[in-house]
């Protein structure tokens, strides 16, 4: 498997932290006090999938798709142990019990401070979150925790097979149990903004440059040039989510806080999962 060099991480994923909860007030801010701009960007959108956001995404995930080696699949069977885990936990436990966690929470445990309405929509955004691996940021965490960067290039490969079989169908059966409809163009046009076009894109451009100008220029010098745009991908999509969210978050503040409670104790179950 060849080597790839997955730097250090540097000042902007160093205080990460800080620049997401500047960036989640600087999205409300822009809501409240400049609301035009959210209402202008929110009338670019199809089949319910905002376009700005689409390409903020792109900018985040782009640069980690470059790093996906397919190659790497051949190398598949020579530490199986971590590859199960993580398909097993991403696909057949993540997404259920994020059902059953967030159903708890929003139907019974805070059934007197959530109407009926929006427990079922904030159940269905838990659904598409708990089912949505974010196979880009791998490679930050991976980076952060000092992982083997070889492996996680086999993790993303793999998940992202998976991701155009399984996300659909499973979103699909959940929102159905849910009583939640979303269109099914919907959901394939989520996979095929945020994973088959990004994921081509690097493929492409990185068998591309590789063929022009070798592995060691590819991984040591063009890598390079994109080593801050996931992160600033990252932030302004953050901007533009809580931009999009001011209204209900000023008029809302506590649902904020009972939504994160079920997502938070997920978390924490996957980390279990993963780290037993």
């Amino acid at each position: 498997m060849e080597n790839i060099n997955l730097k250090g991480i540097g000042f902007f994923q160093k205080y990460l932290s800080i620049w997401v909860a500047l960036c989640m007030m600087s999205g409300v801010l822009i809501g409240k006090n400049i609301p035009s701009i959210p209402n202008i960007l929110n009338k670019f959108e199809y089949a319910k999938i905002s376009i700005p956001m689409a390409i903020l995404i792109w900018i985040m995930i782009y640069p980690m798709m470059l790093k996906v080696d397919f190659q790497s699949l051949k190398n598949i069977r020579n530490n199986p142990k971590g590859l199960y885990i993580t398909w097993i936990t991403n696909w057949l436990i993540k997404p259920f019990t994020m059902y059953v966690i967030a159903a708890f929470f929003f139907y019974v445990a805070f059934k007197n401070y959530i109407t009926p309405d929006l427990a079922k929509e904030y159940l269905a955004g838990a659904i598409l979150l708990g089912a949505a691996p974010c196979t880009a940021m791998v490679f930050v965490w991976s980076t952060l925790t000092k992982g083997n960067p070889a492996y996680t290039v086999v993790q993303v490969a793999t998940n992202d097979l998976i991701i155009l079989i399984a996300f659909v169908p499973i979103v699909k059966f959940l929102l159905g149990v849910s009583d939640v409809s979303v269109p099914m163009d919907t959901l394939i046009l989520s996979v095929i903004l945020f994973v088959v076009i990004p994921l081509a894109g690097g493929i492409l451009t990185r068998i591309n440059i590789i063929k022009k100008n070798g592995i060691d220029y590819f991984e040591n010098i063009f890598l390079s040039k994109f080593d801050n745009a996931t992160t600033v991908g990252l932030l302004l999509t953050l901007i533009l989510i809580f931009a999009f969210q001011s209204e209900v978050i000023l008029n809302n503040p506590l649902h904020i806080v009972l939504i994160a409670i079920p997502l938070t104790i997920q978390t924490f179950l996957i980390f279990f999962i993963f780290s037993s």
